[in-house]
């Protein structure tokens, strides 16, 4: 289930930062690391309404993001996996950091290796974990769209469970 929704353009304005309304009940709002109060999901737009808005923000565009697999899912779309670009499956971050090839490392770990930036320290902050993996692709996008261009993928797969999220 989504809580909130984040999406940034390529500069980090924001396109759309939407709570989401529950679809079933919740037990635990984890308030003091997300910030969510009941009160406010429960007035927040739907599954469905938040779930069209991103589906017309996203058609024919690049997302680039972390553990994209993840977001796609739990909104139920599916999108060109050769129109995305995750963080959290960059094989030069993942071979720099000798990442075993089922552990995915941390956006706030990535972040603070090849940037040297903190995030995360005010708790769960959706626009700041978008800008952050915004500007870490940013850093690295020359490199990324070589390889692309070269005819290879420069990504390991995501989870198999989650082969639906990508067309």
């Amino acid at each position: 289930m989504v809580a909130r929704v984040t999406v940034v353009d390529y500069r980090g304005n924001i396109l759309l930062d939407s709570l989401v309304r529950p679809t079933q009940p919740v037990s635990d709002h984890r308030t003091a690391e997300t910030g969510l109060q009941q009160a406010a999901l429960a007035s927040a737009p739907t599954f469905i309404d938040v779930q069209r808005q991103v589906v017309m923000l996203i058609r024919d565009k690049i997302i680039i993001g972390y553990a994209l697999w993840q977001f796609l899912s739990v909104m139920g779309l599916s999108h060109p996996a050769i129109d995305t670009r995750d963080i959290a499956l960059f094989m030069p971050f993942r071979r720099s950091l000798r990442s075993r090839p089922n552990i995915m490392i941390p956006l706030m770990t990535l972040v603070n290796r090849f940037m040297g930036r903190h995030i995360g320290l005010q708790g769960e902050v959706p626009v700041e974990n978008a800008r952050a993996a915004l500007d870490l692709f940013r850093s690295c996008e020359h490199i990324w769209e070589e390889i692309i261009e070269a005819g290879a993928w420069p990504c390991v797969l995501p989870p198999a469970a989650y082969a639906n999220a990508f067309t």
